[in-house]
């Protein structure tokens, strides 16, 4: 019991601590000025608000905008990253170790080289400016948060389950659908959680790709902080959490559920 105790105080702390920094812009949304060294607002506004889910904002629109392009990245992700995953969590082959090192790049060189390298690419292939000039970079530091998870999860999977469904007539897409993916879907799950907050909070490479024609929620949040707009600033801020923390709750009950497809006590 007192394990438990220390444990869920624990929990709280870091939760708390966590939800600490919120707390001033939850005040500065709805504040009117706030001013050092007030500990709290003299006036209260809901101005900040209106005019963040106002048309002349355009903040709705740069978030469904940025809702968009994560999740087609998010998909494409996928795509991509669940055969590769299963390759390199099932399979041993010749270069192995350098295709790890080529995913584990676009986090160990610097955010500026992988911008700059993109956008002379981009610029030749026509891209810059485009939606899917924009999609397509986001992948670069995506894939690989999407492509690692999945090996993780394919080194503890047991392909014998998917013999024994072909073995009792059951279809490739049969066995993908009713064998596979429940025992991945927790894992999959997770890393597409990742993916989708990764390309969510893009700045520079939305920036340089984009061109400016292409206004995600970073950067308009950006910009009205260049403005030294900070109520509008903490409205638009909090809007930003929105999505992860949806996503984290639908998903949390499968990303933390057990599949037994996954533990190695199916195999013999």
């Amino acid at each position: 019991m007192r394990a438990r105790r220390l444990q869920s105080l624990a929990a709280l702390a870091l939760a708390g601590w966590l939800v600490l920094p919120l707390l001033p812009l939850a005040i500065w949304s709805v504040a009117h000025g706030w001013r050092f060294p007030d500990l709290l607002p003299q006036a209260w506004t809901t101005k900040a608000w209106s005019y963040a889910l106002s048309d002349t904002a355009g903040v709705l629109n740069s978030f469904g905008l940025t809702t968009l392009i994560a999740t087609a990245t998010t998909l494409l992700a996928a795509l991509v990253g669940v055969p590769a995953g299963r390759a390199i969590g099932l399979h041993s082959f010749p270069g192995k170790r350098l295709v790890l090192i080529l995913l584990l790049a676009p986090a160990i060189l610097p955010g500026l080289a992988t911008v700059f390298g993109l956008h002379g690419l981009f610029l030749r292939l026509g891209l810059t400016g485009t939606l899917a000039g924009v999609i397509l970079a986001h992948l670069v530091p995506v894939l690989p948060y999407m492509t690692l998870v999945m090996a993780a999860v394919f080194s503890r999977f047991d392909p014998a389950i998917e013999h024994q469904a072909r073995s009792l007539g059951a279809t490739p897409v049969q066995t993908f659908r009713f064998v596979t993916l429940p025992a991945i879907l927790p894992g999959l799950l997770t890393a597409s959680l990742f993916a989708f907050l990764v390309s969510w909070s893009q700045y520079l490479l939305t920036l340089a790709i984009g061109g400016g024609r292409v206004q995600t929620l970073p950067l308009l949040l950006y910009s009205f902080v260049a403005a030294g707009r900070n109520d509008v600033t903490a409205a638009i801020a909090l809007l930003y959490l929105l999505p992860g923390l949806v996503i984290l709750a639908i998903t949390a009950r499968q990303i933390t559920g057990r599949s037994a497809a996954l533990t190695e006590g199916l195999r013999p």
